[in-house]
């Protein structure tokens, strides 16, 4: 490996460590590490042409991880899902902590002003609230222990999701640098 190619896979590393610190707020941190991935792939050659010329990643490991995180978006859907029928929430209820979760991070990123943790407390905090509002406010009232329940179980599906789609992100950020590394034999 040349210097400039491990430089390149050293800044996608580090790129790369901070695309997934995304996950966790919601905004898609796989995929924009895997579009840089690919932007890098896409550029190998620029510098060293002919035989000698640089494979990062190689197609092949993108497409994996491109599998990867369309599982990882699979699990975080069916992990909220499935935590809110779990807790026994109405659909009703779903739509209710999904719209609180949305708003809760946008609402709680300045109140909290600790990077990453105020958007993703806002997040659990909005789902909480957006579930328990919409049961408690359906046109057949549930008992209050009821919709604490399905918000409670909303929330732990939301952060079921969450931990398994980062655990997915990192799965791919480890293939790509991984791969990257032992492409040239660093």
């Amino acid at each position: 490996m040349d210097w400039t190619h491990a430089l390149v896979v050293f800044f996608f590393a580090i790129a790369g460590a901070a695309c997934l610190l995304a996950i966790p707020i919601g905004l898609p941190g796989t995929w924009i590490l895997l579009a840089l991935a690919a932007l890098v792939e896409l550029g190998d050659g620029v510098l060293v042409r002919g035989p000698g010329a640089p494979i990062t990643f190689g197609w092949r490991a993108i497409g994996v991880g491109v599998g990867l995180a369309a599982v990882g978006e699979a699990i975080e859907a069916a992990a909220g899902v499935l935590g809110a029928k779990w807790g026994g929430a109405t659909r009703r209820g779903m739509v209710g902590a999904f719209a609180g979760g949305i708003v809760g991070a946008i609402v709680a990123s300045p109140l909290i002003p600790i990077p990453l943790v105020g958007t993703l407390v806002g997040a659990l905090l909005g789902t909480f609230g957006g579930a328990l509002y919409a049961e408690w406010t359906a046109e057949r009232r549930r008992s209050s222990q009821a919709s604490v329940r399905a918000a409670g179980a909303a929330v732990l599906g939301r952060l079921a999701g969450t931990v398994g789609k980062l655990a997915i992100g990192v799965a791919v950020w480890v293939l790509l640098v991984w791969t990257a590394f032992a492409a040239r034999g660093a």
